[in-house]
């Protein structure tokens, strides 16, 4: 089965840090993107790992946590046995199949989430996320506090759970789970618990799809090199879109690269180069032009 995406028109709001204002990106208007109140469940999960501790037994402990941002409901909290991207793909599968899909991700820079030096700064892990039809917001390098209610959440897992012995330490994070979710008020809740308030969402995980269709623009399977073939040329992408499908849009002599709703860049036939959609296009252009220098 395949899943159709449609190039989003503002495409760039996707990938702004939080408190970016549309000028600094280049749009218009002055309103900023991140802060604006969200109006219900599953709008954005946040995740993150807890720092890491030793428990009594010398066991290390590094707990993958995941919250809807609206409820402040916990969808997870749970000491994974590493923080490679096919572990925590395996716990987000739960989740989707149990709770459904968000509208938005949010991670910080870290792996498995974000890979800094790729396209976009997509990882493995975030491209699945993308072609599940999810939006992946990503905070600013070195500023925590862009998911500040996260961060204190993870506060208050070091005060109150640190510690524990290595055999129950799930059982307690488990516990202390179903304690914050159920028995904990909130003054920004109205004094409820984030149960009270948090549903499932409305759309269903239905499996992986095995590709992405892009409508009636052309497409090209990233190989597992990162890369791209198309007018007899090769062009480089991103390892970590290897074996997804992207979309080809002809734009008068240029073309645009899309994968699911997010524009990566475009392709430039005359310099049979390809212009990334994350590097300032003045950047591009003098290296363009040093490129060229060192060629003559």
């Amino acid at each position: 089965m395949g899943l159709r995406h449609e190039p989003a028109v503002k495409w760039r709001e996707r990938f702004l840090h939080p408190g970016q204002s549309r000028d600094a990106a280049g749009g218009e208007g002055r309103s900023t993107l991140q802060r604006a109140a969200r109006a219900g469940p599953n709008e954005v999960w946040t995740v993150d790992f807890k720092g890491w501790w030793y428990s009594q037994a010398r066991e290390r402990c590094e707990p993958l946590t995941v919250r809807d941002e609206y409820t402040r409901y916990i969808l997870e909290l749970r000491a994974v046995e590493n923080a490679r991207a096919v572990t925590v793909r395996r716990v987000f599968e739960r989740l989707f199949e149990h709770y459904g899909l968000p509208q938005r991700i949010r991670s910080d820079n870290g792996s498995p989430f974000a890979a800094v030096n790729a396209l976009l700064g997509v990882s493995r892990l975030s491209a699945w996320w993308v072609a599940l039809g999810i939006d992946w917001e990503r905070g600013r390098p070195g500023h925590p506090r862009d998911n500040g209610a996260h961060e204190r959440l993870h506060r208050d897992i070091s005060v109150e759970v640190e510690g524990v012995r290595g055999a129950h330490r799930q059982a307690a994070l488990d516990l202390w789970r179903e304690q914050f979710n159920h028995e904990r008020p909130h003054a920004a809740l109205g004094m409820r618990t984030p149960s009270e308030l948090y549903v499932a969402a409305r759309r269903k995980y239905q499996g992986t799809p095995q590709t992405l269709e892009y409508g009636a623009m052309g497409s090209r399977k990233v190989n597992g090199c990162g890369q791209i073939h198309w007018e007899n040329e090769c062009y480089f992408l991103s390892r970590s879109l290897a074996g997804w499908k992207v979309g080809l849009q002809s734009l008068g002599q240029a073309v645009k690269v899309w994968f699911g709703r997010l524009l990566l860049g475009q392709i430039d036939p005359s310099s049979a180069s390809f212009l990334r959609a994350d590097i300032r296009p003045q950047k591009t252009l003098e290296r363009h032009e040093n490129n060229q220098q060192n060629v003559t």
